[in-house]
């Protein structure tokens, strides 16, 4: 009797870590967004691709209309147990360049309450370029899953 109620106890204590553990956060971050020193290290009206290149890296994402830009994109999932992972947050950083490759703009993107907002901005004029790509882009924020980033 003693045997069977020391197997029942270890039954029951497996099952209540299997059970705690599936009530956890899990949290997974997909992309790179170069960090803020990095990019203070570009100066807007002087460097160009290669030297940005050099400095952050190249992105995984660049403008659709002649290469104006590149797109530097960090999303965060987040899944409690076995339910299917959402997307909680994403970052964007926009650096735009002029005809000549020169660096333009440096823009830092994020979400508040679902919208759209500059966290930061360093441009040489008043027009923002990109904004239509960057609303794309945020706009399916939740839309997919983790699952399909990595196919």
């Amino acid at each position: 009797m003693g045997r069977v109620s020391a197997t029942v106890r270890l039954s029951v204590c497996a099952l209540a870590v299997f059970l705690l553990a599936a009530c956890t956060s899990i949290t997974r971050t997909h992309g790179y967004v170069p960090l803020e020193a990095d990019l203070e290290q570009i100066v807007v009206g002087v460097d160009t691709k290669d030297t940005v290149a050099e400095v952050v890296g190249r992105p995984s994402t660049s403008g659709i209309l002649a290469d104006s830009g590149w797109y530097y994109v960090k999303s965060k999932f987040s899944a409690y147990g076995f339910q299917e992972r959402k997307e909680v947050d994403r970052e964007v950083v926009a650096i735009s360049f002029d005809g000549d490759g020169v660096v333009e703009n440096i823009e830092r993107f994020g979400l508040e309450n679902g919208r759209v907002i500059a966290i930061s901005r360093r441009v040489t004029d008043s027009n923002i370029k990109g904004v239509g790509f960057l609303r794309q882009l945020f706009g399916s924020f939740g839309n997919f899953t983790a699952d399909q980033l990595l196919n």
